[in-house]
């Protein structure tokens, strides 16, 4: 496969011998993940990715694990600069799903197969929305055991920053992994990117808050901001190192023209899918097995961003599972692929994009991180 083609080959390639022997150091420190993400000829991309590929299926597998997507509400109280839901973007059709919506997604995701689903909202810390998502957790798996999923849903949330009593109730009522995005681990590039009230320090006290209290921790990046160095982005693998993150969801940023940055000059569409791909692999590479995600944002700008992310490195993917009469109201940003077809045609398509690049769905289970798993087990 290439990153800088429309189709994937397994083909042979002339191979870069000087990045193929990087990308197969046993440690990889911030110079070498440089210059890993610098590769921009045909070969030495594929050296890359070759070696990510190996990495993944050593330390992972060859299983592809599956997160149904439900966006519970669009409601924010944030204003970060660079997203379609801001709070201030006033042509943004607010809604909230009911207790009933998210527990009827629930139960398409556990009949489909899918081990386990995320739920997500805009950044909301209300009383009564944080009743709904307590009640719908206790309930979700409860209401998905089955023969073939004894324990039911596995449940991720992403739904922002929340006080330490926050995370504890959603924990302890079911939840056990948490998505919180940093952005990026360059503060001036944080500040540039949200509002003043949303520190880069209150971020990482709540990554660390939440591992504290037991949860799998991921977080994420966007790449291909403006003003964005590869340093940045060397500096970003990094901190998931530091941080022992646990799942990793990151792709290219695709400005919103409802938003401040929505103007602002950045990498064109190729660099940044080419760049999006190469943080997949070395991560990979660096962080060995953790979860990473194949993002729908890779598919916004390239239609097999999915199906390489997966060949990159990356072992998950979030098919949308929301209510389709919702799903064109949560853009945090223009070109979201899979707003109009349904559950079904979105499993569909999924299974040949994932036995396109190689790969077997493992349906029926949770598929937490072999990272996790080891730290759990001591």
């Amino acid at each position: 496969m290439n990153f800088c083609t429309p189709t994937i080959k397994k083909g042979s390639r002339p191979v870069s011998e000087a990045f193929a022997a990087l990308a197969a150091k046993a440690e990889l420190d911030r110079a070498d993940l440089v210059k890993l993400l610098s590769a921009k000829a045909l070969d030495e991309i594929e050296a890359v990715r070759a070696e990510a590929e190996r990495v993944l299926l050593a330390h992972c597998g060859e299983g592809v694990y599956l997160r149904g997507l439900v966006e519970a509400s669009n409601a924010c109280a944030s204003d970060c600069l660079y997203c379609g839901i801001r709070k201030s973007n006033r042509d943004v059709n607010r809604y909230t799903l009911s207790l009933e919506d998210i527990l009827s997604c629930a139960r398409q995701c556990a009949d489909m197969g899918y081990g386990s689903m995320v739920l997500q909202s805009g950044e909301r810390a209300d009383r009564k929305f944080l009743g709904l998502v307590e009640e719908a957790v206790l309930r979700i798996r409860d209401e998905t055991r089955s023969e073939k999923q004894p324990d039911g849903l596995g449940i991720t949330l992403c739904i922002g920053q929340q006080s330490y009593e926050t995370y504890q109730r959603l924990y302890e009522a079911g939840a056990h992994r948490y998505l919180l995005r940093i952005e990026s681990t360059n503060p001036k590039l944080f500040a540039q990117m949200h509002p003043a009230d949303q520190t880069f320090q209150s971020r990482i006290d709540c990554l660390k808050m939440l591992r504290q209290i037991g949860y799998q921790v991921g977080t994420g990046v966007m790449i291909g901001l403006p003003g964005q160095t590869l340093e940045d982005l060397a500096d970003d693998i990094l901190f998931f190192d530091t941080l022992d993150i646990d799942m990793i969801g990151m792709g290219p940023f695709i400005p919103h023209p409802g938003t401040p940055m929505g103007d602002l000059p950045c990498p064109d569409v190729a660099e940044r899918v080419r760049l999006a791909l190469l943080m997949i692999a070395v991560a990979r590479l660096k962080l060995k097995d953790v979860n990473i995600a194949a993002t729908t944002a890779l598919q916004a700008l390239d239609p097999v961003g999915r199906e390489k992310g997966l060949r990159a490195g990356a072992n998950i993917i979030m098919p949308q599972m929301s209510p389709t009469d919702v799903r064109a109201d949560y853009q945090l940003y223009p070109g979201k692929p899979c707003i109009e077809e349904n559950a079904t045609d979105c499993q569909s398509c999924l299974n040949m994009r994932i036995e396109f690049a190689g790969r077997k769905i493992g349906l029926y289970a949770w598929g937490d991180s072999a990272h996790a798993r080891k730290r759990q087990n001591g």
